[in-house]
């Protein structure tokens, strides 16, 4: 049995990897993320192929990643997952008969979908869980750009569900939590209970966040690559008149004293996604009084905008904690996870076995 397990995850904005030890005490040996170009991907779809490759080397060759076999998780807003209950049978029947029983939800025909389903609860011969669907083309072009930089798929997951999974880690016995990771497109939350993912949302949502920032001045240079901020700064002089770049500086300035990356969002983009978010979780709490949610997990590089955590606290009428793969997982050596820390959460989830 391999020793690690790499998740990996493929967005609009970059390839993220972590490298993880298997075990009762996972620890992260690698971890890191590489930029792609604008247009090469988006919510987990690949529009150019050779630059998602070439991405994923050199994630493997920075990083330090030795294993060549990954879980592959999935956020895409074009993800069907909703509340699903069936007759109660094998899961060899049940995988035999969801796709008779569910064609009139899918958005395309069910021999051209993934179809998955998550039992959560069981009430006499009713069996109620999440059903996940994804375009199966989408999914096998995923798996074929991976492999084509000699990188093997062993599992598809549902990046909600490695989300779940890394929190767990964090929740007591019995307690329910909603762990929303914030990213920079698309965002989700899951309610999860007794180490089960019992609610799920995917929500298209466009954040600020660092990476977006630095992608819109290297738009502003003409650049066709995304490098990180750093690099960036390194070649824009200072009070350059054709390139916003006070909202780097600023974020480079936070990161070298040790405080928490920062970004710019207008009041009125972050009241409405605070809005959609608390809408999120009042949907789960009025239909779920058995099981309240006791706290909110906030994860993703969006968690590290500023005003943005600050303004959900004010909203919420529980506790609100900014939560990165720092929090939950050892590091080799205590190696910092920098700005990567607040995406890896899910990446470095994909990676846990025990709830899948």
């Amino acid at each position: 049995m391999a020793k690690t397990i790499v998740g990996l995850e493929i967005t609009e904005e970059g390839v993220r990897a972590a490298e993880v030890t298997v075990g009762k005490n996972p620890t992260i040996v690698a971890a890191g993320s590489v930029p792609l170009p604008p247009g090469a991907a988006k919510d987990s779809e690949v529009f150019d192929r050779d630059a998602v490759v070439l991405a994923i080397r050199q994630l493997w060759s920075r990083a330090g990643i030795k294993a060549n076999r990954v879980t592959l998780g999935l956020g895409s807003r074009r993800i069907l997952v909703r509340d699903y209950t069936t007759t109660a049978m094998r899961p060899d029947l049940l995988a035999l008969a969801l796709p008779f029983q569910v064609q009139d939800l899918l958005p395309v025909p069910a021999d051209q979908a993934v179809l998955d389903f998550y039992p959560v609860s069981q009430d006499g011969d009713q069996v109620t869980g999440l059903l996940v669907a994804a375009v199966a083309e989408t999914v096998e072009d995923l798996v074929a750009t991976v492999g084509k930089a000699k990188v093997r798929v062993d599992v598809v997951d549902l990046a909600p569900f490695a989300l779940a999974r890394a929190v767990t880690r964090l929740a007591a016995p019995g307690e329910t939590v909603a762990a929303l990771h914030l990213g920079d497109h698309t965002s989700y939350v899951v309610v999860v209970q007794d180490r089960v993912p019992r609610f799920v949302r995917i929500i298209p949502v466009e954040i600020a966040t660092e990476a977006v920032r630095a992608r819109e001045v290297a738009a502003q240079r003409g650049d066709d690559a995304a490098p990180a901020f750093e690099e960036i700064l390194e070649t824009v002089p200072p009070g350059d008149p054709h390139v916003d770049d006070a909202p780097l500086r600023r974020r480079a300035a936070a990161r070298a004293a040790g405080r928490m990356a920062v970004s710019t969002m207008s009041s009125a983009a972050i009241d409405d996604l605070v809005m959609r978010l608390g809408s999120t979780l009042r949907f789960y709490a009025d239909r779920s009084a058995d099981a309240p949610i006791t706290r909110v997990l906030l994860t993703g590089a969006g968690a590290g905008v500023d005003g943005i955590a600050g303004a959900l606290a004010a909203s919420l009428p529980m506790p609100v904690q900014v939560v990165g793969a720092s929090t939950v997982f050892a590091r080799k050596n205590d190696q910092p996870l920098g700005a990567d820390d607040l995406d890896l959460l899910t990446t470095a989830g994909l990676a846990l076995t025990e709830v899948r």
